[in-house]
C-alpha cells in the first residue's frame, strides 16, 4: 500500500469523524427542540482492487422507526377526535345545568308544575296566575336560550370544520413540496434531514386533524394517504373540499390537483376534523332533538289539560293551531275515536248550547236532543250548522275556529269522562290546539294521525332530497324522491321505500299508529337528512319535511319555536282553571268562577301517562313527562361522561406512543456522549495516521 493511499485512507476517516461529531453537536443543540429526530451517520467501507481504502459517509439519516411513527399518529388522530367531541358534549350539558340544582332546566318545569298546584288552592289569586304564566315563560325561555346556544355550537362547529380543511390543505401543498427539497438534496448527497424533521413536524399536525398513514419514498420523503389509500400528498396532491349543507349532515371529498373530475370520497375516523364532523351531523344535533322532543311534550300535556278546561268566562273564539292540513278536512278529522263536547256559555257561564260530538257514530247531539250526523270532509260545516244561532266553525289553513255568535259569550271544550275522544294520543281539542296555553310558530307534534289510507296531500311530481351518511360521516348517496301519482300514504311509502329510485337499499320508511313517519336504515350508524325540499301539502302547506319532522335540522328547531299564548300573559285571568260540567242542560252554569279542577288537571300534567318518539339516539318510549325528562337528563349526561372517559383513554395512549417513539427518535445525552468520544478517537487515530504517513514521507524524501 502506498503512502499516497494511506493518508487518503486516514483523510477519509478524519472527514468522516468530523461528520460524526458535527452531527452529534447538532443532536445534542437540538436537545429541547420539540418535533426534532436525531440523526447518526451511515459509513461504509471504501474498497479499491479488493483492499480496504477508508471509509465513506454514506448519509446522514434521521433514526426514525416507521412503526412507532404510526403508532403515534394514529393516537394522535384518535386523542384530538375523542377531545373535539368531549369538550362540545361537555358545553352541551352545561346548558341545561345541574339536574339537582333548582335553577336548571329540568327544575324549571318542575317550578310550571308548582305554580299550577298553588293556583288549584287558589284559582281566584291573580298573584298565583300570575306565577304559573312567569312559570312558563321562565321554562320555554330557558328552552329557547338552550336552543340558541346549540344552533351557535353548530356554527362555531361549522367554521371550525372549514378552516381545519383549509389548515390541511396548506399542510399538505407544504408537504409535497418538501418531497421536492429532499429529493433533491439527497441526489446530490447531501443532509436532507432539516427538511425531514420540518416535514415530520407537518405530518404530526396533520394526524391531529385528520386520520393518514404515511409511508417513506425510495428517494426520499413520503407518500401521505388515506386509510383507503387515496393518496393526499407525494405522488400526486390532493386538495380536500368541505360539502356543507345548512338542512342536510355535511361530508368531505378530496380531489386531485390538476386533474378534472377526479372528486372521490374518503373515510374520516380519526383527528379533529372527524370529531367536529360528528358533533356536526349527529351529536348535536340529536341533543337539540331531544331539547325539542321535551319541550313539545311538556307543552302538549299542558295543551292537553287545558283544552279540557275553560276560563271562566269561556273565551269568545277559539283558533287551533296551524295542523298541516291545509284544506284538507277530511284528513283532519278522520281518525277520531270516542266523544267530545262543545258549549257555547254566557258571560256568567250558563250553557246556550251544547253540541256532543259522538266520533264514534259520526253524530252530533244537539242540547241532549236533536242528533245529525257529519262526515269528516264536512265536519267544520256540520259542526257549524250544529251550533247555528249560537256560534260558528269553520276550517281554513289548517286551524280549526269555533267562535261565539253573540260577543259577551264564549266557547268551552270538555271531554267525555268515560270515552273521551283521541286520535295520536290527543283529544279534540288538543289536537287542533283550540284552547292551547302554549302556542308555536310552526309545527311542533308530527304526530299526523295519517294511515296507509289517508291522503298523503302533496303535489305529484314534487320533489324533495335526502341524504344518507354513514357512521364516519362520508356521503352515501344523495336521492331524489318523486311524489307519485298515487294519493295515498300507502302510495307514497312504496315510493319512498323503492329499490331504485327510492331508499329501500339504504332502509325502510313506515307509519307508525301515531301516523308519524320514520326512517330505519338497515346499517348502523347511517343517518337521514333532507338537503332539499320542493314539496307543499297544499297551497301556503308545509312541504313534507316540516309536516312529518324529517331530517334533525327539522326537528332539532322545535325547542326555540314555542311562547305561551299572548291573550295569556296579558291577561292571566284568562287561564283555563275551570272544568265545564257536562251534567248543566242549557240554562243552567256550566262553568262556575273558583272551580280549580282545571288548575288541578293542569299541576297534574307532569305525571300524565304519554308516548315519545324516538330522538337523539333514545327509542320510542311511553310514561310519564316527569319520568321522561329525567330520562333525557341521564342521556346526555350519559353522552358527555362516555365522551370525557373516550378522551382520557385516548389521551393515555398517546401519551404512551409518544413516549415510545421519543424514546428511539429523541435525544440521549448519553448515547451522544458515547457518540462523541468514538469519533473523538477516530479523528484522533486518523490524525496520528496522518502525521505517521507525514513522517514517512519526510524520511523518504531525507534519503533522497
Amino acid at each position: 500500500m502506498s503512502l499516497n493511499t494511506v493518508l487518503s485512507a486516514a483523510t477519509s476517516g478524519l472527514m468522516a469523524a468530523q461528520t460524526g461529531l458535527r452531527v452529534v453537536s447538532d443532536n445534542v443543540a437540538n436537545i429541547n427542540t420539540p418535533g426534532y429526530t436525531r440523526k447518526v451517520v451511515s459509513q461504509e467501507n471504501r474498497i479499491s482492487a479488493g483492499m480496504g481504502i477508508g471509509v465513506d459517509v454514506t448519509e446522514v439519516k434521521r433514526v426514525a422507526d416507521r412503526f412507532l411513527q404510526a403508532a403515534s399518529l394514529r393516537a394522535t388522530s384518535d386523542a384530538a377526535s375523542a377531545s373535539a367531541i368531549a369538550d362540545a358534549l361537555d358545553n352541551a350539558q352545561s346548558l341545561f345545568g345541574d339536574p339537582s340544582a333548582p335553577t336548571s332546566f329540568f327544575a324549571q318545569l318542575n317550578n310550571v308544575f308548582s305554580a299550577f298546584s298553588a293556583a288549584a288552592d287558589d284559582p281566584s289569586s291573580a298573584l298565583r296566575r300570575s306565577s304559573a304564566v312567569s312559570a312558563m315563560e321562565n321554562f320555554l325561555g330557558e328552552a329557547s336560550r338552550i336552543g340558541a346556544s346549540l344552533a351557535n355550537l353548530g356554527k362555531t362547529t361549522d367554521s371550525r370544520i372549514a378552516a381545519n380543511v383549509d389548515r390541511v390543505n396548506d399542510l399538505l401543498e407544504q408537504i409535497d413540496s418538501l418531497n421536492t427539497d429532499i429529493m433533491s438534496v439527497k441526489m446530490t448527497g447531501g443532509d436532507a434531514t432539516g427538511s425531514e424533521n420540518i416535514q415530520s413536524k407537518l405530518v404530526d399536525e396533520l394526524s391531529g386533524l385528520m386520520n393518514v398513514k404515511v409511508s417513506p419514498r425510495d428517494m426520499g420523503g413520503v407518500d401521505v394517504r388515506t386509510t383507503e389509500g387515496v393518496v393526499l400528498a407525494g405522488a400526486v396532491l390532493a386538495k380536500l373540499t368541505y360539502h356543507r349543507s345548512d338542512s342536510g349532515n355535511s361530508y368531505i371529498t378530496s380531489s386531485t390537483v390538476g386533474v378534472p373530475n377526479s372528486e372521490s370520497r374518503f373515510t374520516l375516523t380519526g383527528g379533529e376534523i372527524h370529531g367536529l364532523m360528528t358533533l356536526r351531523n349527529v351529536e348535536l344535533g340529536g341533543i337539540s332533538d331531544q331539547l325539542g322532543e321535551m319541550v313539545s311534550r311538556a307543552a302538549e300535556q299542558i295543551n292537553i289539560a287545558a283544552n279540557a278546561s275553560s276560563s271562566v268566562p269561556a273565551p269568545a273564539r277559539l283558533t287551533g293551531r296551524n295542523t298541516g292540513f291545509g284544506a284538507d278536512m277530511e284528513s283532519a278529522a278522520a281518525g277520531f275515536t270516542g266523544i267530545s263536547n262543545v258549549a257555547i256559555t254566557d258571560e256568567n257561564g250558563v250553557v246556550q248550547r251544547h253540541v256532543q260530538i259522538d266520533f264514534d257514530n259520526h253524530t252530533m247531539t244537539i242540547d241532549g236532543g236533536a242528533v245529525v250526523g257529519f262526515t269528516d270532509a264536512t265536519f267544520d260545516a256540520d259542526l257549524d250548522g250544529a251550533l247555528a244561532g249560537f256560534g260558528t266553525a269553520s276550517f281554513a289553513a289548517g286551524r280549526l275556529t269555533i267562535e261565539a255568535t253573540t260577543p259577551d259569550h264564549g266557547v268551552a271544550l270538555a271531554e267525555d269522562a268515560a270515552n273521551p275522544s283521541n286520535k295520536a294520543g290527543r283529544g279534540f281539542g288538543s289536537f287542533f290546539g283550540m284552547n292551547d296555553l302554549i302556542r308555536s310558530d310552526g309545527l311542533a307534534s308530527y304526530e299526523t294521525g295519517l294511515t296507509g289510507t289517508s291522503n298523503h296531500g302533496f303535489g305529484a311530481g314534487e320533489q324533495i332530497i335526502f341524504r344518507l351518511t354513514d357512521a364516519n360521516n362520508q356521503l352515501i348517496r344523495d336521492a331524489t324522491i318523486t311524489i307519485p301519482a298515487g294519493g295515498t300514504m300507502d302510495d307514497l311509502l312504496a315510493e319512498l321505500n323503492a329499490n331504485g329510485t327510492g331508499l329501500g337499499v339504504q332502509g325502510s320508511f313506515s307509519l307508525n299508529q301515531y301516523g308519524e313517519l320514520s326512517f330505519t336504515p338497515k346499517q348502523a350508524g347511517v343517518t337521514l337528512s333532507v338537503t332539499s325540499d320542493a314539496t307543499q301539502r297544499g297551497p301556503g302547506g308545509p312541504t313534507m319535511s316540516q309536516f312529518f319532522g324529517l331530517g334533525a335540522a327539522e326537528r332539532g328547531n322545535r325547542g326555540s319555536r314555542f311562547f305561551v299564548d299572548p291573550a295569556i300573559v296579558s291577561d292571566p285571568s284568562k287561564l283555563p282553571f275551570a272544568q265545564l260540567d257536562l251534567n248543566a242542560t242549557p240554562g243552567q252554569a256550566g262553568l262556575v268562577i273558583g272551580d280549580g279542577r282545571g288548575a288541578l288537571a293542569l299541576a297534574k300534567a307532569g305525571d300524565a301517562p304519554g308516548h315519545f318518539s324516538a330522538t337523539g339516539g333514545m327509542g320510542a318510549t311511553t310514561g310519564s313527562l316527569s319520568a321522561f325528562f329525567s330520562e333525557v337528563s341521564g342521556s346526555i349526561a350519559r353522552k358527555a361522561d362516555t365522551a370525557s372517559s373516550r378522551q382520557q383513554s385516548a389521551d393515555s395512549v398517546k401519551l404512551e406512543a409518544d413516549a415510545r417513539r421519543q424514546s428511539v427518535e429523541g435525544v440521549n445525552l448519553d448515547e451522544e456522549l458515547i457518540s462523541m468520544t468514538t469519533y473523538q478517537q477516530a479523528y484522533n487515530a486518523s490524525s496520528r495516521l496522518i502525521q505517521a504517513a507525514k513522517e514517512m514521507m519526510d524520511q523518504l524524501i531525507n534519503l533522497v
